[in-house]
């Protein structure tokens, strides 16, 4: 949870100066104010949902990543084929947006 926390407060106050200890926040800024709990909660939630919602692009890199893609193109081009456009848009379809 705690770096959940910092991501959070990273996110809402980037270039301030603190400490997080366990639960414990050291807030040691003096040009800016530090964020309530409630502020650092909501933005742990939208941090989330941030991460969340980009799964199918995380799942799409991991089967991109399997691909020889310079070799499938360079081979679909010698032999007049389609087989990494066809491994690309099975990858798509498999993790849609």
């Amino acid at each position: 949870m705690s770096s959940e926390r910092a991501a959070a407060i990273r996110s809402l106050k980037p270039l301030a100066i603190w400490v997080l200890r366990g639960d414990v926040l050291e807030w040691r800024d003096t040009e800016q104010t530090e964020p309530t709990t409630s502020e650092i909660s909501a933005e742990v939630i939208r941090l989330q949902g941030v991460y969340d919602g980009q799964a199918y692009a995380r799942a799409r890199k991991a089967k991109y990543d399997l691909l020889n893609q310079d070799e499938m193109r360079y081979d679909d081009t010698k032999n007049s084929t389609t087989t990494w456009i066809d491994a690309i848009d099975a990858i798509k379809v498999a993790h849609p947006k």
